[in-house]
């Protein structure tokens, strides 16, 4: 039998759904059948011959989330389904066009009402999914910013998951305030005219006259600083537009490839940190701070001064998993946290305004890396203040 495009690929997309979607089901059947039990035997258990509800049911939920996903793609565009097909096999790595779908076209999956832009994102990337206040959009998508859009964008590679900082840390990943302070580093540090590395020891380990000195003056947002170990690699990247991407290999990277970079650095560890950064990350200038969105396959790890508490004594390192996104600065706060007789600021006018990312590994005291400076490879990110 010959099957039209339209329906090989929507067989496609299916077969590229998120994995953990039938766990999910089948955690929501067993709910739903453990709720019914407790109903009908007075909560001491299960109704005698009930015992195999939960597996059916869970075949049920699965058997609802293909019927319904099928409908909702069957009534694409055939270059609409193209380009959904695109984001998923790419996994977000290329450019793909907005899926531009009536706003109010909610579906129902069990007892839930789903927007279709959680639907698709549901299917296609977290299958835990519950509600849109989990997931942020991306700036470079058409429904970025838009309240109560006729059309809104369901391309699930066009939104983020919000990283959720309510939770405590472990002990591991808070440091004192007093790493805020830059470790003394002479602006006559010699470095290599092919990775323009330094020896200069994190956290903070650029200089003023040096970030002046490379940069040619404070027309950009922000410089980035990549580093291995306690070794800068390459020359500090300025950053003008409002959203750059800082990737090793992305199919259609625009922004800071650090693949590019030449590195002396001959340790296993560091080339296979290196050969994990992938899609890497996104930095974001929105209105109300910049957004860290994390592209790669592996989780980064950040601190910021203003994740924290402008008493806090402590900052904390936080952990942001794939397909997540972050706040990880705001000016309002960062402005908050200088003083009028706090010499620090006055001699380190970034104080404050620094941003440290480690890809794949972490730091902290229950680390044997006890220092970013020891992580294999990582970013450094200085705000404009001026």
């Amino acid at each position: 039998m010959f099957r039209t495009k339209r329906s090989v690929l929507v067989r496609r997309l299916w077969r590229g759904r998120a994995p953990g979607g039938e766990e999910e089901a089948a955690a929501a059947a067993a709910a739903a059948a453990e709720a019914r039990a407790h109903v009908c035997g007075g909560g001491w258990g299960r109704c005698p011959g009930k015992a195999g509800r939960g597996g059916r049911a869970s075949a049920g939920v699965e058997a609802e989330l293909k019927a319904l996903t099928h409908a909702v793609l069957k009534r694409l565009k055939e270059r609409q389904l193209e380009g959904l097909l695109h984001a998923v096999e790419s996994r977000g790595g290329t450019r793909t066009p907005c899926l531009l779908l009536p706003a109010k076209a909610d579906s129902r999956l069990g007892q839930h009402w789903y927007p279709l832009p959680v639907l698709l994102c549901k299917v296609f990337r977290w299958p835990d999914l519950r509600h849109c206040s989990e997931v942020k959009r991306l700036c470079c998508c058409e429904s970025y910013g838009k309240a109560h859009p006729e059309l809104v964008c369901c391309n699930p590679h066009h939104l983020s998951r919000l990283c959720k900082l309510e939770s405590p840390p472990p002990p591991y990943s808070r440091y004192p305030m007093d790493f805020l302070k830059p470790t003394d580093c002479p602006d006559s540090v010699s470095s290599s005219t092919e990775t323009g590395g330094t020896n200069c020891l994190a956290p903070v380990g650029l200089s003023e006259s040096q970030v002046l000195h490379e940069t040619r003056g404070w027309s950009h947002w922000c410089v980035v600083a990549y580093w291995e170990e306690k070794t800068r690699v390459g020359q500090l990247f300025s950053v003008q537009e409002p959203s750059l991407d800082i990737f090793y290999d992305l199919p259609q990277g625009n922004g800071f490839c650090l693949g590019q970079l030449k590195s002396d650095n001959k340790s296993q560890l560091v080339q296979k940190v290196r050969s994990k950064i992938g899609y890497g990350i996104q930095l974001t200038k929105e209105v109300d701070g910049v957004w860290v969105y994390n592209r790669s396959s592996y989780p980064i790890f950040i601190k910021s001064a203003t994740l924290d508490k402008p008493d806090s004594r402590t900052l904390m390192v936080h952990k942001v998993v794939p397909g997540f996104s972050i706040k990880a600065f705001d000016y309002e706060k960062a402005y908050s946290l200088k003083r009028r007789n706090d010499h620090e600021f006055m001699q380190q006018p970034w104080t404050g305004f620094t941003v440290q990312i480690s890809f794949v590994k972490g730091w902290g005291q229950c680390y044997t890396r006890q220092f970013i400076s020891s992580c294999p490879c990582w970013l450094e990110v200085i705000f404009n203040n001026r």
